[in-house]
């Protein structure tokens, strides 16, 4: 019985660790300090699940960009790839502020509007 306690308390403090690890990762790749209160980095919005890359399409909403990143998909009737793309709205905050053709990496939050549920972490360098 101590055994299983152990393990489960390892296991809790092992997620910790790594949450804690991300934090700080994202925290020493920024840029400028920014008052924004739904930045990951600066502010106090939490990231959490998923991470993507893509290339920002459109920047024209205020503080809201969108990503958009291709992909293939297998039809087997046919025995061949298709193409497709994903095209996410994620916030921009102001210390990024991300424009048209910036490649980026954003990652996953709590809602924070109907259709953004991703905030813009860093600007990648463009590979053309």
């Amino acid at each position: 019985m101590v055994d299983k306690k152990t393990k489960v308390e390892n296991k809790k403090e092992a997620k910790a660790d790594a949450k804690v690890e991300k934090t700080i990762t994202m925290q020493t790749k920024s840029g400028a300090a920014c008052a924004d209160s739904k930045c990951v980095i600066h502010g106090k919005l939490p990231a959490r699940g998923r991470v993507f890359e893509g290339i920002v399409i459109s920047d024209k909403m205020q503080k809201t960009v969108t990503v958009e990143w291709p992909g293939f998909a297998y039809i087997a009737k046919y025995e061949r790839y298709e193409k497709k793309r994903s095209r996410i709205h994620a916030r921009n905050p102001a210390c990024i502020s991300a424009r048209t053709g910036d490649m980026v990496r954003i990652v996953e939050t709590r809602p924070i509007a109907k259709t953004v549920k991703f905030v813009v972490v860093e600007k990648l360098p463009n590979i053309k």
